[in-house]
Parts: structure tokens; sequence; C-alpha cells
């Protein structure tokens, strides 16, 4: 067995059927002491919501959190988000600005001040409205030169961040920073803000049993053999990847 990046989003994914994510949650210290193996959640939440969760659930410590769908990454259980990373998003971004021009889309309605973050702006859209409000919010803001992107997911949560931030990005710049090979990488999600963890290489993809139509479509649309679709849901289908691609017996 050798050392592998288990890299994970959390709600419906990792967390959501209690008895798997035990039996998940042991195996995986077990291979980190063993061998080596890096942990890493990458959630849509906050550091806020994620306390919450992890007390909640219980959940092991990973080596690294990629929080915030991205936009911070924290280290070792560190509190201040990775310098390096901050440094990286940061050109053509202007929270400022983004918030002053989707104020004129009463469509937007802005999410708690929790979920407001230095490299994230975040609303709740209504999926009716979705369709014909994004791309017009998308070009209105790229008038001013921002180097951003638009993150629709689960037909409800709307986040404005950095172009060179994402869940995949992110996870780009851990395997890198500790040398694993792509094919040394698992990563593992539910829904559309986890498209970018499958598109960005070919690391070996998990999608849950319970994945939502998004993340399904797309998967349809740009199949690849280092993906692989669970029948099991959340972390059951996780433990049905690992095994699938070798990384668990």
């Amino acid at each position: 067995m050798k050392p592998f990046l288990f890299v994970t989003d959390l709600d419906h994914t990792f967390v959501g059927h209690d008895e798997a994510l035990v039996e998940l949650s042991q195996l995986l210290i077990q291979h980190r002491q063993a061998y080596g193996t890096k942990i890493v959640y990458a959630t849509g939440r906050s550091p806020a919501l994620y306390r919450e969760l992890q007390v909640e659930k219980n959940l092991l410590t990973p080596d690294a959190l990629v929080l915030s769908v991205g936009t911070e990454i924290y280290l070792d259980g560190g509190e201040i988000s990775d310098p390096a990373w901050s440094e990286i998003l940061a050109p053509g971004w202007d929270r400022e600005l983004v918030v002053s021009i989707t104020q004129r889309y009463p469509e937007l309605e802005l999410q708690p001040d929790s979920e407001q973050r230095p490299f994230k702006v975040s609303f709740f859209l209504q999926q009716s409205a979705a369709g014909d409000i994004l791309p017009q919010i998308e070009t209105e803001l790229q008038k001013y030169e921002l180097k951003i992107k638009l993150i629709y997911s689960s037909g409800i949560d709307l986040d404005i961040v950095p172009l060179t931030s994402d869940k995949g990005q992110a996870m780009q710049f851990l395997r890198q920073k500790w040398k694993f090979a792509a094919e040394q990488t698992v990563v593992c999600g539910d829904s559309g803000n986890d498209i970018a963890l499958f598109a960005v290489g070919n690391e070996r993809g998990i999608i849950v049993g319970n994945a939502r139509p998004e993340l399904l479509q797309w998967h349809n649309e740009y199949p690849a053999n280092y993906r692989y679709l669970a029948q099991d849901l959340c972390a059951g289908g996780i433990l049905e990847g690992l095994k699938y691609f070798g990384f668990l017996e």
C-alpha cells in the first residue's frame, strides 16, 4: 500500500451516512498512521459552519481544510488562512466592487455574515430565476475587468469568487505542495461546486450514489475512465470507490 492524497467534500459526501462514516474514518486514520496518507476536506462551508459540523459529527482532524468553496486553505489545524494561497487569489479581485454591482439584482439574497468571506461573496438565488440572472451578472461583472467566476450549486447557492479559486485549484495547490501524483490522489463529491475537483486533471474521482443532477449531467457529458460512479450513499460510496481504485483493500 502507498500513501495517497484523499480530498473530499463534506455535506452529502463524506457526511450523511453515519455508520459508513465511522468505518471510513477509522480506515483513513490507520492509513495515515501507517503510510503517510494526507486527508483534506474541501467544502463550501465557512470556518464557522465547518466547526459546527466537526463537533456535531466528531469529524477526524484533517491535514488541510479547503473552506469557502476553495477560497481559503488552512494547514495542520491552523487558524490563519494560508498566505501563499491568498496571494494567488488576490490579482483581479475587488470584493467591494462585486458587492456594489450585485446590489442591482433584487433576485439575489445575501447569505448570512458568517458566509461572506474575504475572497467570496455569497447569495441565495432561486433556481427559477437562475437561468436568466446568472448570465446577466457575469456579463456585468466582466465589464469591470474583474477576474471572477460564478459557482451555482444545489439549486440555491451562488458564490462569486476569484477566477483562480475553486476546490479543484486548491486541491492542485496542495497536491503539488505535498508532491502527490494525480494517480495517487482521489477526490470525492456530490454537487455542482465539486465539478471543479473532478474537472481539473486526471485525479481519481468518486461521485457518490446520492449525487445531484448537475454533477451527474456533467459526468455524462464529460465521461472519464478515472472517475467512479458509486452505488452507495455518502461515505458508503467513498468506501466503494477507494476499494475500486485500490487505495483501500
